[in-house]
């Protein structure tokens, strides 16, 4: 199905079916269905060949029944055949109806509402695979380039038994690579839903400006504290360790929230730190599995001070909160830190001397209850003196407090942001993304 029909389609299959689903349902019932498919393009290349070329169709349906008390989780994949599709359904809700035999009552349910009907899409102008081809190889002649691109419409619909009904679609690319020389290599990633040639040619050419600087000679860097940027890339990695339980209601009720002291008043950050869930972003849908619908904004931490936490309906029930609309498993879904006023030209030379760190991985809690993050240095990270690059440095880890980084130690945010898509693939295109600025952080402690 070609991509400018797909969501449409879709959206008419979604309804057939889900107006079947549950007009099938019994008295003592109550259903929720969830949508998600794409029409994916994927391009894998190696040494700026291309290795992979292939189209993706995926319609994944899950049903949610609730039941005498219990609830019953089910999904599987759809073949686009409405009566193929319609027996499936039939099929899942048989399922659900005879799982329910041996089940527990579940304590935390919570009874379905009609959360309203929305519908958002984004549309996008996305390059034919040929000419992806094209402008990606030709524009990276001479390098080893290793990635891989992607688009295409992705979609999510929710649908319940109480009336609401909501769809999200979107279209749009990543392109996720990285450039090498030799054991050395710059990653970079360029996403949005509108192909820019001017603009992939300057991301381009900044990866292979980092490719050339890590040729300079090797800096060996003591253990100890430094001056530090973070490109907003780095930023975006801590923001994915932030969603493992730092910002979860459920985790704080449990004891176990490394943002507990921030939220009870016994920390606070620096008056530079706000951080939010923007769905403005058009990144995911607002509304979670349930077909809850959040804020369009979601203050989190503002101006360095708390504000709330994700609380999910069942967390709510279960600790007597208001709930928020996160999803269950409370993560953030379309984190923003709002910028700064540093400009990008300045950046060396407000850093001064200390290190620049354009990506890091391995990240993890090393002390939650400090709000302890640890981890390593990744790609194309440098020693800079006196505001100018010197050289590559070998892989450091770190090993810091989030309450110090984000509090005394914050000395400046960029006033440019990136956006850094959802690029996982791992049976499906993921959506979400998050976007942060940069930030030169003073003594910021490496440890091995």
């Amino acid at each position: 199905m070609k991509n400018q029909n797909f969501a449409p389609a879709m959206k008419e299959h979604f309804q057939k079916l889900t107006d079947e689903g549950l007009a099938d349902l019994k008295g003592n019932e109550a259903a929720v269905f969830n949508l998600e498919a794409e029409n994916s393009f994927f391009l894998r290349l190696n040494a700026n060949k291309v290795r992979q070329n292939t189209h993706i169709e995926q319609i994944i349906l899950a049903l949610r029944l609730q039941k005498d008390g219990k609830t019953m989780s089910i999904a599987r994949t759809l073949s686009g055949n409405l009566e193929q599709d319609k027996r499936a359904v039939q099929a899942m809700l048989a399922e659900g109806r005879k799982d329910s035999e041996s089940l527990p009552v579940d304590p935390l349910q919570m009874p379905l509402e009609n959360n309203g009907t929305s519908s958002s899409e984004f549309k996008g102008r996305m390059l034919s695979p040929e000419d992806a081809i094209q402008s990606i190889t030709d524009s990276a002649e001479g390098t080893d380039l290793a990635g891989l691109y992607c688009s295409g419409p992705v979609i999510s619909a929710n649908r319940n038994s109480a009336g609401q009904n909501h769809w999200f679609s979107t279209e749009s690319f990543f392109m996720d690579y990285s450039l090498y020389n030799g054991e050395k290599a710059a990653k970079a990633v360029y996403a949005g839903s509108d192909w820019n040639s001017d603009e992939w040619k300057t991301n381009l050419n900044r990866a292979k400006n980092q490719l050339s600087l890590l040729s300079r000679p090797t800096q060996n860097i003591k253990l100890g504290q430094y001056r530090t940027y973070l490109a907003p890339g780095a930023v975006s990695e801590i923001l994915s360790t932030m969603s493992w339980g730092g910002l979860s209601a459920s985790a704080w009720k449990q004891g176990q929230s490394p943002f507990r002291k921030l939220a009870e008043g016994e920390r606070k950050l620096s008056p530079k730190f706000s951080l939010r869930e923007n769905f403005g972003l058009g990144l995911t849908p607002a509304f979670n599995g349930l077909g809850e619908v959040s804020e369009k904004i979601v203050s989190l931490i503002e101006n360095g001070e708390f504000r709330q936490f994700l609380t999910s309906s069942r967390t709510a029930k279960e600790f007597s909160l208001k709930s928020n609309a996160a999803s269950e498993s409370e993560g953030m879904r379309s984190p923003e830190i709002l910028p700064g006023s540093l400009e990008e030209k300045d950046i060396l030379k407000a850093l001064g001397t200390g290190l620049y760190l354009s990506n890091l991985h391995y990240l993890n809690w090393s002390d939650p209850n400090a709000a302890r993050i640890t981890g390593m240095t990744r790609y194309a990270c440098f020693w800079v003196e006196n505001g100018e690059i010197a050289g590559p440095i070998k892989d450091l880890r770190f090993d810091e407090s989030l309450y110090d980084a984000f509090g005394d130690k914050l000395m400046d945010l960029t006033l440019g942001s990136e956006v850094d898509p959802a690029v996982m693939t791992y049976g499906a295109r993921s959506l979400g993304g998050k976007k942060a600025p940069g930030m030169i952080i003073n003594d910021w402690t490496f440890t091995l």
